[in-house]
């Protein structure tokens, strides 16, 4: 990894993120790029004074912060909607992952366009790493949600490739539906050729689960594989309390019109309702597709 745009509102929830963006260079050199957002929809002095007041701030934060001690780390301010800003900066240093906090609600304005994290995960191309959780050292439990999508494979790639994760420390969560449960029940079979039913259930995704990692080129071991029978959020919140991840990574889907608008039920749920950092990947852009 080059190269990393953190964000800061100076709130403490954006402290932490540059806390982690320290981390994160530290541990694999890269650069930082700490960018605010000033509002250009206010009178031109008022612009003035929030950028140089943001400037002093900035190199505040950048001279006191110990995990920024020995990182190549520059300040930049720029005006326009904060998400807009926020991809700018990432686009214009030729970033490969983007670092925030998770902001502040505001519900209504939330349910129509999503948080600023959203917004900059469904509008731009990079990765984002949403920092919830306390900022100790590495993450070191990663658990991530596999749907058998290339989309979910994509962002284990894209995690361990810019040196977020271990491979050999790496979770992976898999929900799954017993399709005919439900008839079983409703007919009153014996408990145990119900359990006996989704027991058969379990092992048929569990091969289907080893070959899909097999094929996207990913090698987790069998005893890190977590097939829960539930929906998708709730079995991603459940395995990651009872692993104590401290990140969930998540892919999210499409790149179309409606995409833009939605990112994702699973992606969305997790990114609103998770304690612990998330890392949020795009699916590849068609300019970035192989020919062929």
């Amino acid at each position: 990894m080059r190269h990393v745009t953190v964000a800061t509102d100076f709130s403490a929830r954006s402290q932490r993120a540059l806390r982690r963006a320290g981390l994160i260079a530290r541990t694999t050199g890269c650069a930082i790029t700490l960018v605010h957002v000033v509002d250009d929809e206010q009178p031109d002095s008022l612009i003035a004074v929030e950028r140089d007041e943001a400037v002093r701030i900035m190199a505040g934060l950048t001279a006191t912060t110990a995990e920024l001690r020995d990182v190549r780390c520059e300040a930049l301010v720029v005006t326009g909607e904060a998400f807009q800003g926020i991809l700018r900066a990432a686009e214009s240093r030729g970033s490969d992952l983007i670092v925030m906090g998770p902001h502040r609600r505001q519900l209504l304005r939330d349910i129509f366009v999503g948080t600023t994290v959203e917004r900059v995960i469904r509008s731009g191309p990079f990765p984002v790493l949403m920092v919830n959780g306390p900022v100790a050292g590495p993450h070191v439990r990663p658990l991530a949600a596999i749907d058998l999508s290339e989309s979910s494979a994509r962002a284990v790639r894209t995690a361990l490739a810019l040196g977020l994760v271990a491979a050999d420390m790496l979770a992976v969560v898999h929900a799954f539906t017993a399709a005919g449960k439900g008839k079983l029940a409703a007919v009153d079979v014996p408990g145990a050729v119900l359990g006996d039913y989704v027991a058969r259930e379990r092992d048929q995704v569990r091969r289907e689960l080893s070959v899909f990692l097999e094929a996207s080129r990913l090698t987790v071991a069998e005893t890190a594989m977590h097939l829960v029978e539930d929906v998708p959020f709730d079995a991603i919140g459940r395995v990651a309390g009872e692993l104590g991840a401290d990140l969930v990574i998540v892919g999210t889907h499409g790149r179309g019109a409606l995409a833009r608008l939605l990112l994702g039920s699973v992606a969305e749920a997790v990114l609103r309702s998770l304690d612990i950092d998330v890392l949020a990947v795009p699916p590849l852009r068609a300019s970035e597709a192989p020919e062929g």
